[in-house]
């Protein structure tokens, strides 16, 4: 474990390659054995020890591949101004290129020793290449051994998409308790009173009586569409009966600019998801209501192989961003909770374009 944290600092130091920390050891007990049997169990461990037992030889082959190149191309390249000192000193004319015991051949007349540079040259050129894909070699190891396996990712990936999906269940249920406590629960209270009043009037002044359960009835009215304007945010009945064409025409006719809708499925996807793009889709037109100044705004829906695509376009303002804090980016945590995607292209003057997609999972049972 040690040695591959080095390994680490060596490939940020020298390869530039910032590599994740792998997953800690877990023990349950304090002690030695418990530690040992940690060690053992750990897959980070056994990786390092591969990484260890492979990169070894690795590193002995990249070496000498590394010098030989480096010192025979350089050697060639300068051929022509050492060349001299094999007929001086060693007793040859240049450099054997072939010999046996009738005949050799030796790079001794200008026009081969300008070929020798030549193919210097091309060695030199080539040897940072040559090196580059050695070190790739070594990233490649470092990244796929050192790092965190897939797996771990994944899991600490779904640990805090399962985090976003709690807290956001918890915003909405204290949303549906506010909105029940301020709205229709204050409402049938009050209405409860004035059925009571009424009802102490009926003897002694029925005009007084009728009128207070005229307003009664109206209150009832009042009541009923808050509660349906709250069971719409939970999950909308005409999502659950018409599905997601029917649904978001709904929600475009609520908008305060023109939309056009076009939904192409053959099918539809799994409850879940739908209801998904469906609040998807109706916060996005809330925010062209609220911030886009925009005369006109489409929305489309299709399915692309194993993903559901969603993409809202209008001719506002532009300059939409996913920022920290804002309702693009809780948006965009919803949808990464279930592994969805969201772009936005917004740039100043418009026009703005949101993109989502979004896992297809079949409606096997409604």
């Amino acid at each position: 474990m040690a040695s591959g944290g080095l390994e680490r600092m060596r490939a940020r130091a020298l390869l530039g390659l910032q590599v994740a920390e792998p997953e800690p050891l877990r023990t349950r007990k304090p002690g030695a054995m418990a530690w040992m049997g940690a060690v053992l169990g750990s897959g980070a461990s056994w990786r390092a020890l591969l990484y260890s037992v492979l990169y070894l030889p690795w590193a002995v082959i990249s070496f000498v591949v590394t010098v030989n190149v480096w010192v025979l191309g350089w050697g060639l390249l300068t051929y022509p101004l050492w060349f001299w000192v094999l007929p001086m000193h060693a007793g040859q004319d240049g450099i054997q290129l072939y010999g046996d015991e009738t005949h050799q051949v030796y790079l001794d007349n200008p026009f081969e020793i300008a070929v020798t540079a030549l193919v210097g040259l091309l060695f030199t050129i080539a040897t940072p290449w040559i090196v580059r894909a050695l070190t790739t070699v070594d990233r490649l190891l470092v990244h796929g051994l050192l790092g965190p396996s897939r797996l771990v990712s994944r899991m600490v990936e779904l640990e805090s998409d399962r985090g976003v999906v709690v807290d956001t269940a918890a915003a909405d249920l204290r949303r549906i308790e506010r909105d029940l406590h301020d709205g229709a629960q204050a409402r049938l209270v009050a209405l409860a009173m004035d059925l009571g009043l009424a009802r102490e009037k009926l003897q002694e002044d029925p005009d007084a009586a009728a009128r207070m359960v005229d307003e009664a009835h109206g209150e009832v009215k009042t009541a009923l569409q808050e509660l349906r304007d709250l069971a719409r945010g939970i999950h909308p009945a005409v999502l659950t009966d018409r599905g997601l064409d029917a649904a978001l025409s709904a929600v475009a006719s609520r908008c305060t600019v023109p939309v056009r809708v076009e939904v192409d499925l053959a099918e539809r996807p799994a409850p879940a998801i739908e209801g998904i793009a469906y609040f998807t889709v109706s916060e996005l037109l809330q925010n062209i209501s609220k911030h886009a100044r925009a005369t006109w705004a489409g929305v489309e829906v299709w399915r692309a192989e194993n993903r559901l695509m969603l993409q809202v376009v209008d001719n506002g303002v532009g300059g939409a961003e996913v920022s920290e804090g804002s309702g693009l980016a809780g948006l965009a945590e919803r949808l990464g909770a279930v592994d969805g995607i969201l772009v936005v292209d917004s740039p100043a003057g418009g026009p703005t374009r949101v993109t989502a997609e979004l896992p297809w999972r079949g409606a096997h049972a409604r």
